[in-house]
């Protein structure tokens, strides 16, 4: 008898124990009770799913945030799909779609020259202070590019390779890394916009300048002032994608503050995909003020250019400076200090 007291006492106790946690989990309390725990993709989720209708499983919880009780929601189903199958894709046929075009193009052309040869004497490009707000950016740039492109591409091709613990190592200093460089790089989008926006309005010169191919295509170099048409396309890229990937990557860095789950997830894609399409745009840039254009570096390099190069890639700029020049000096002395080493 007393075996069997203590074992109905025993039962008595863990079914009290047991009804609570049921109650917390949505679950019934009598009859047989629903296992909350699925496996992605199998029977049980979908018949869960099913039974949902398009709504929510929520539990109860013991602190304000109403936002932790919240268990399951669907359209959570639908941004994993999208960060796991859909920005892979779009990524990687926008970025190795890039290096494919860049590489058939330097096969073919070959590293464009200065078609009249270096003159000896160059002219100021850039000062210091814009030199500086590029390098800010673009140095953010790179390593915002680099670890994001982790996050959405490293477990398939940098995890196999280093191993799990190396690749753990990488994408946590990675994370911090993205998350605290966000704020010079939306500064340097900033400086770059209010410096150069005067010399980036797109006119009918750009037209002309497309259609004649940047002179990357074919021969001739088409008129233009400080900034050709490609370059002003780089600029408005850079500001409008910079600020909407800083806005979006903001909500992201402090969640819950600005929007709720569905603005997050909202976010994420925005950031996402926007952040591929750069990377992608950053590299044809970066391939062309590198290897691809000799000359080219050297305006965010010493801030000096070769004149020849200025006079075949902004012929009309370089008027422009040389009148400068004349009407500061006087004569012809200010055209050759214009064009001085």
């Amino acid at each position: 008898m007393n075996r069997i007291t203590r074992f109905l006492a025993a039962a008595a106790l863990a079914l009290s124990l047991a009804t609570p946690a049921m109650a917390q989990l949505g679950g019934p309390v009598t009859g047989t009770p629903t296992n909350p725990i699925t496996t992605p993709g199998s029977a049980d989720e979908l018949e869960l799913m099913k039974a949902l209708n398009g709504g929510r499983i929520a539990g109860r919880g013991s602190i304000p945030d109403v936002q932790s009780q919240v268990l399951i929601q669907p359209e959570g189903r639908e941004w994993r799909d999208f960060h796991n199958k859909t920005l892979t894709w779009v990524g990687g046929i926008a970025v190795l779609g890039m290096l494919a075009i860049l590489v058939i193009f330097y096969m073919s052309k070959g590293r464009i020259a200065i078609e009249a040869g270096p003159a000896g004497r160059t002219i100021k490009r850039f000062n210091g202070f814009e030199r500086a707000a590029h390098w800010m950016t673009a140095s953010s740039f790179v390593v915002l590019g680099l670890s994001g492109l982790n996050l959405t591409f490293g477990r398939f091709l940098l995890l196999p390779i280093i191993g799990p613990e190396a690749f753990t190592a990488v994408s946590l200093w990675g994370k911090i890394a993205h998350n605290y460089l966000a704020f010079p790089f939306t500064l340097g989008i900033v400086l770059l916009f209010l410096v150069w926006v005067k010399d980036n309005i797109p006119n009918a010169r750009d037209i002309a300048w497309f259609k004649a191919g940047g002179g990357l295509l074919g021969h001739g170099h088409p008129e233009a002032a400080r900034f050709n048409g490609g370059q002003k396309m780089v600029f408005w890229i850079t500001v409008l994608g910079g600020a909407l990937v800083s806005i979006s990557g903001y909500i992201l860095i402090f969640p819950f503050v600005m929007t709720d789950i569905a603005g997050m997830q909202l976010a994420h894609i925005v950031h996402g995909v926007l952040s591929v399409l750069m990377v992608a745009a950053m590299i044809a840039h970066i391939y062309i003020g590198s290897v691809g254009m000799e000359g080219a570096f050297d305006a965010m390099g010493s801030g000096e250019v070769d004149l020849n190069w200025a006079k075949e890639h902004h012929s009309l700029w370089v008027e422009q400076e040389m009148a400068k020049a004349r009407d500061t000096i006087g004569g012809p002395a200010g055209a050759k200090a214009a064009g001085a080493d």
